[in-house]
C-alpha cells in the first residue's frame, strides 16, 4: 500500500509539473522569475561553453607540441649519429644535434605546464562548474513544482468555498507551502554556490593564466631557466626532471 501511495503521489506530481511546463511553453501559465539569479545562471552556462572551447584548443596545442617534441628528439638523434659518422661535418652535425635536443627538452617542460593548465581547467569546468549546474537543475525543477502547486491553489481559490472544496483548498495550501519552502531553499543554495564558484573560478583561472602566459613567453624567448622556474613556482613536477645548460636560443 505504501508503494502504491508513493507511485500515486509521484504520478500526480509528474502530471502537475508536465502541465505547468506545457502551459508555460504555450504562454498561458505564469512563471516565477528571479531576474538576478537567472541572469547569473545564463552567464555561467555561457562561460562554461567558452571554457570548454579553451580546454579543447589547449588539448589540441598539447597534442601538436608533443608531436613536435617527439620529432625534435628524433632529429637530434639523427644529427648525433651523423656527427659520429661524418668526420668532415662532425662539428656542424653536433651543433644541430645539441640544439634539437635542447629545444626538445624545453618543449617537454612547456608540455608539462600546458598539461597542468589543462588538468586544472578541466577540473574547474567538468567538476566544479558542473556540480553547480546540477544544483541549478534541482532549483529549476523545484521552481516548476512550486509554480504548478501555486497555480492549483490559485484556481481552487477562484472557485466556490463549501464543505467539499474547503478540504481540497486546505490540502492544496499545505502542498503549496511545502513546495515553496523547497523552492526557497534551492534558490538560496544556488545563490551560495554561484558566489563560492565565482570566487574559486577567479582564483583558479588567475593562477592558471599566469602559468600559461609565463611558460609560453619563456619558451618562445628561449629562456630555459625562466621556463623551469615557472614550473617550480606552480609546483609542477616533470616525469624526467633535470637541469641542463642554458639553451642555444637563450645564448643568442
Amino acid at each position: 500500500m505504501e508503494k502504491l501511495e508513493l507511485v500515486r503521489k509521484w504520478s500526480l506530481n509528474t502530471y502537475k509539473c508536465t502541465r505547468q511546463i506545457i502551459s508555460e511553453k504555450l504562454g498561458r501559465g505564469s512563471r516565477t522569475v528571479d531576474l538576478e539569479l537567472e541572469a547569473q545562471i545564463d552567464i555561467l552556462r555561457d562561460n562554461k561553453k567558452k571554457y570548454e572551447n579553451i580546454l579543447k584548443l589547449a588539448q589540441t596545442l598539447s597534442t601538436q607540441l608533443f608531436q613536435m617534441v617527439h620529432t625534435q628528439r628524433q632529429l637530434g638523434d639523427a644529427f648525433a649519429d651523423l656527427s659520429l659518422k661524418s668526420l668532415e661535418l662532425h662539428e656542424e652535425f653536433g651543433y644541430n644535434a645539441d640544439t634539437q635536443k635542447l629545444l626538445a627538452k624545453n618543449g617537454e617542460t612547456l608540455l608539462g605546464a600546458i598539461n597542468f593548465f589543462i588538468a586544472s581547467v578541466n577540473t574547474l569546468v567538468n567538476k566544479t562548474i558542473e556540480d553547480t549546474l546540477m544544483t541549478v537543475k534541482q532549483y529549476e525543477s523545484a521552481r516548476i513544482e512550486y509554480d504548478a502547486y501555486r497555480t492549483d491553489l490559485e484556481e481552487l481559490n477562484l472557485g466556490p468555498r463549501d464543505a467539499n472544496t474547503l478540504p481540497k483548498i486546505e490540502q492544496s495550501q499545505h502542498l503549496f507551502q511545502a513546495h515553496k519552502e523547497k523552492y526557497d531553499k534551492m534558490r538560496n543554495d544556488v545563490s551560495v554556490k554561484l558566489k563560492f564558484l565565482e570566487e574559486n573560478k577567479v582564483k583558479v583561472l588567475h593562477n592558471q593564466l599566469v602559468l600559461f602566459h609565463n611558460a609560453i613567453a619563456a619558451y618562445f624567448a628561449g629562456n630555459q631557466k625562466q621556463l623551469e622556474q615557472t614550473l617550480k613556482q606552480f609546483h609542477i613536477k616533470l616525469k624526467t626532471p633535470g637541469v641542463d645548460a642554458p639553451s642555444w636560443l637563450e645564448e643568442q
